[in-house]
């Protein structure tokens, strides 16, 4: 049995960056299935992006494109807005997804891993909200922001990231007041919902999860939950950060 009812999200466009794979393509799959329309931002993933964006307008005609761009290039970000606008005609949500991740230990960091990891997890977030404000105050919109529970409590051998995280947590609760009353900002704190990509040890893994209250790992459909919460029901929130980590922050690091 169908429905003609309508779909909570219809009139909405979100850009996503990083959004062709992993979590960035989990909230894209949500928040399209929920009646958005979505760009697809991407560095270097062109396949897996034009590979959603086509199941995504198979299910609904023009409801998804795509935009590639390097974020570290800081004159490319109004383009992202720009593109979104013109083919939605407007934009209401902006996640900042996109993220670069690896260790950084003390005595081996260089300050081409310092700029990049702070250029990634901060400074394009930074921006790209900057670019995309008066757009988002149009429509009334949220910006959210993919922290990390590691920028809450530090992981070991990544200094950087950490540091990088933890100051996006901070910018998170700093755009809410700055864009206030019209924009809303909140922040997205994911556990060990994926493990990163290329090998990991498996006692590390098994540790992790032991430290973990619910003694599993996630999903990426975990975060795309909570960001949906945020896009469509949460419009009494902003500056707040929520973990999606099964208890990792309370079951001991």
């Amino acid at each position: 049995m169908t429905s003609d009812a309508p779909l909570p999200l219809q009139h909405h466009a979100v850009l996503i960056t990083g959004g062709a794979r992993r979590l960035g393509a989990a909230m894209a799959r949500a928040l399209h299935g929920a009646g958005a329309r979505v760009m697809i931002h991407h560095r270097s993933s062109a396949d897996a992006a034009r590979a959603l964006a086509a199941e995504l307008n198979g299910l609904r005609t023009d409801s998804a494109a795509i935009i590639a761009a390097d974020l570290n290039d800081l004159g490319a970000l109004p383009g992202l807005v720009q593109a979104t606008l013109a083919a939605f005609g407007r934009l209401d949500v902006l996640i900042n997804n996109a993220s670069t991740f690896y260790p950084t230990p003390v005595g081996e960091i260089t300050p081409a891993q310092f700029d990049d990891l702070i250029g990634s997890n901060l400074r394009a977030p930074l921006f790209l909200s900057q670019a995309a404000a008066l757009s988002l105050r149009a429509t009334g919109g949220l910006i959210l922001n993919m922290v990390d529970i590691h920028g809450l409590r530090p992981l070991k051998r990544h200094p950087v990231y950490s540091a990088a995280k933890a100051a996006l947590a901070m910018l998170t609760q700093s755009l809410a007041r700055e864009l206030a009353p019209d924009v809303r900002v909140n922040g997205i704190a994911p556990g060990p919902v994926m493990w990163p990509e290329g090998d990991m040890d498996a006692a590390l893994q098994a540790k992790i999860l032991e430290r973990t209250a619910l003694k599993r790992i996630g999903s990426p459909e975990d975060v795309a939950r909570a960001a949906l919460f945020f896009v469509r029901d949460a419009p009494y929130v902003t500056g707040q950060i929520l973990p999606v980590d099964g208890g990792r922050t309370v079951g001991g690091f």
